[in-house]
């Protein structure tokens, strides 16, 4: 694919345009992309529904629906920003993405998946708290310290993805502009630059261990003191009663970094084909968003008895309203 036209002088080169080149050869693609349109609208509608839900229903207005509540926007933003995008690339052969809107696209989707990965981690202190400190959880954990630390965890996103993007401004591309994946990603794009590229090497090591690595060890060592925290719970139904708020937590871990590491792992331990390293990292990115707000629907007691609190009062002012009007007829 030969380069668009640029705007350089002779030492330093801008282009125009990327050319995004992933999924290329791979069988039945479009059928991939329909599946991805599906999975977004589940996913506007899900996060949508737990959204509304936290805010109506006053049993969920704690610290720990703080942050179940910015986990429903980080995924929906993290879809917005990946999805449309993505069909409207490969679905309607739209490969050519401006200089900006590469680096735009780029800020979002890091910017979402970063928030995402720390909102794992908030929720992770919450049930430490919970289980190790039981006495002193709503000393602790309070809705004005949730709030505090979702407030410094978009912050510090913000200016850890923006600085990575800034170091992509002063890299020249002399040769290809032909990214290999499927969207403007960090990695291939950097590397296709001309002069050093050793800052952006630095930073995509930094991304790393801030998305992946650092929240997975330390929500580990939080899973660790919880499972000390109930060994020492005599009763075996206590026990099991604790572990239950845990679940949905474990899942959505279990679900975001499995696959991000078993990948990573592949990818240095052989030759990993480039269509299975992007469709696995695609479908990671999107399917948790999917799946989050319907594992906290049916696996959390509290957004359980809050939607049914909340249908019920619907119905008796849906009746109460039909009565008033039977009355004003008469």
């Amino acid at each position: 694919m030969s380069s668009q036209p640029i705007s350089a002088n002779t030492t330093f080169v801008r282009p125009s345009t990327f050319y995004i080149n992933g999924f290329s050869n791979v069988p039945h693609a479009k059928y991939y992309y329909i599946f991805l349109c599906l999975v977004y609208t589940t996913t506007v509608l899900g996060n949508s529904f737990i959204m509304c839900t936290i805010c109506l229903a006053r049993r969920l207005h704690t610290a720990k629906y703080i942050a179940v509540f910015n986990l429903a926007v980080t995924d929906l933003g993290g879809s917005t920003a990946l999805i449309p995008r993505l069909v409207d690339t490969f679905l309607f052969e739209h490969h050519y993405i401006s200089y900006e809107a590469c680096l735009a696209n780029m800020f979002f989707v890091f910017f979402f998946m970063t928030l995402q990965s720390l909102t794992l981690l908030a929720l992770a202190y919450d049930r430490v708290v919970a289980i190790c400190f039981p006495l002193t959880y709503h000393a602790v954990v309070t809705k004005t310290a949730m709030a505090l630390i979702i407030g410094c965890m978009w912050v510090f996103t913000t200016a850890l993805v923006a600085s990575t993007v800034a170091l992509i401004t002063r890299l020249s591309f002399c040769r290809s502009t032909v990214v290999n994946s499927y969207f403007c990603d960090h990695g291939p794009l950097y590397k296709l630059a001309c002069n050093d590229t050793s800052l952006n090497n630095i930073m995509a090591y930094v991304c790393f261990a801030v998305i992946i690595c650092i929240p997975v060890i330390l929500i580990g060592i939080s899973y660790a003191c919880i499972a000390f925290a109930l060994l020492k719970i005599a009763q075996g139904l206590e026990r099991i009663k604790a572990l239950k708020t845990c679940t949905s937590h474990l899942i959505l871990v279990a679900m975001l970094y499995l696959p991000l590491l078993f990948i990573n792992i592949a990818a240095v331990v052989s030759r990993l084909d480039p269509n299975v390293r992007i469709i696995n990292y695609s479908l990671t990115q999107t399917i948790p968003s999917m799946l989050n707000p319907i594992i906290y629907t049916i696996k959390t007691e509290e957004v359980r008895q809050s939607i049914r609190g909340l249908y019920k009062r619907a119905m008796v002012n849906k009746t109460v309203d039909k009565n008033m009007k039977g009355t004003r007829g008469k």
